[in-house]
């Protein structure tokens, strides 16, 4: 085992269908939860430069627009509309832009972790890619098909972790820049460290 940590000099964000109509489905976790982790997994993309890819599944249907949470902070990201594949890897512009970001690793989020995240990390570890599944920021139906989703993915070598994680094995020391930024981030997504450091504050006021 080799631990090549990701770093904001070789990873790339994906997110996959992240769409109004799709999140509705989510049940295995509260919804105000997925939020916030997809919220902290964002806010890490935009603070450590990551490029970042976002795609979405017959947008013009059911399935809805891409959340505003994600456009808003992400203005530049370009949003690769895709007309019918499920797999985001079949669609040619999508795996172009993939490629164009010449980042080996892949940090992938989506709805429906069984699908949409799954099955982009499966066709991202057949093209070579280091693929790290966030878990958190994604979402399906129940708690029995996000575990099944999840076995499948290890076993295919996608390496499963959620958006702390991520954000901190970027940041790799409080001293380096950008951890004021990390802490604000944390505070904002997670209720007990925005407890914790207000605690802090008002201790040393």
């Amino acid at each position: 085992m080799k631990y090549d940590r990701i770093t904001s000099s070789n990873a790339a964000v994906l997110l996959v269908d992240h769409q109004t109509g799709l999140v509705n489905g989510i049940q295995d976790q509260s919804v105000p939860e997925f939020l916030a982790a997809l919220n902290g997994l964002v806010q890490t993309a935009e603070t450590y430069d990551l490029p970042t890819i976002i795609t979405s599944s017959a947008a013009d249907g059911p399935n809805g627009p891409i959340l505003p949470l994600i456009t808003d902070r992400l203005p530049d990201a370009p949003i690769i509309a895709r007309p019918g594949e499920i797999n985001a890897f079949d669609n040619p512009d999508f795996k172009s832009a993939v490629e164009n970001t010449g980042r080996k690793k892949l940090i992938i989020a989506g709805v429906s972790t069984d699908v949409c995240v799954a099955f982009s990390a499966l066709a991202a570890i057949e093209l070579g890619y280091d693929v790290h599944a966030v878990i958190d920021a994604s979402g399906t139906w129940n708690n029995l098909v996000q575990q099944t989703a999840v076995a499948r993915m290890v076993q295919a070598g996608v390496t499963p972790t959620n958006w702390v994680a991520v954000a901190a094995e970027l940041q790799v020391d409080w001293r380096n820049p950008n951890g004021e930024a990390l802490g604000r981030t944390m505070g904002e997504n997670l209720p007990f460290y925005g407890n914790l450091i207000g605690s802090f504050l008002a201790a040393k006021g």
